[in-house]
């Protein structure tokens, strides 16, 4: 049970985890806004504005900045992993997307013409590189005012 409190007052655990969440928030009601309907999958899927692993990635980063240093091995790994993870979103699996979109329009035409039942291919699974930029500016953000307001100061 003491290994279960230790990883939930882990600040530099829970204020990325937060922050995904928030983005995930957001990216609904940004929804919401500009679809006038509610979509439970934008809450659970990829893809949309804001990033929210772009968010997450950004918001580790920093808290390993702030905890650790600028110039600690912490803050250089979790950095090299913030742009690995946000490569990928903005270039993987954006390509990913324009395959999928590509493959659904190809299912399209052969339903037309003959008995084809198969499911369509998720399209939205990537990010555009602004998506990816505010996702980080949300984590970034998110650390700088959160992590103060949850860190407890270390007895050195």
């Amino acid at each position: 049970m003491e290994v279960f409190e230790q990883i939930c007052n882990n600040p530099l655990l829970v204020v990325p985890l937060l922050t995904c969440l928030v983005a995930q928030v957001v990216k609904v009601l940004i929804d919401v806004i500009v679809n006038r309907k509610f979509s439970f999958r934008f809450l659970v899927s990829p893809g949309g504005m804001p990033s929210s692993h772009s968010a997450l990635v950004g918001s580790l980063a920093t808290g390993a900045g702030q905890i650790s240093g600028w110039s600690s091995p912490e803050f250089a790994i979790a950095t090299i992993f913030a742009i690995i993870v946000m490569y990928d979103a903005a270039g993987v699996r954006q390509a990913a997307g324009k395959q999928a979109k590509i493959l659904n329009q190809i299912m399209e035409q052969l339903i037309n013409h003959e008995d084809f039942n198969e499911e369509k291919l998720k399209e939205l699974l990537g990010h555009t590189p602004v998506q990816v930029l505010v996702g980080l500016i949300v984590g970034i953000l998110s650390s700088a005012f959160l992590l103060p307001l949850v860190s407890k100061p270390s007895i050195t």
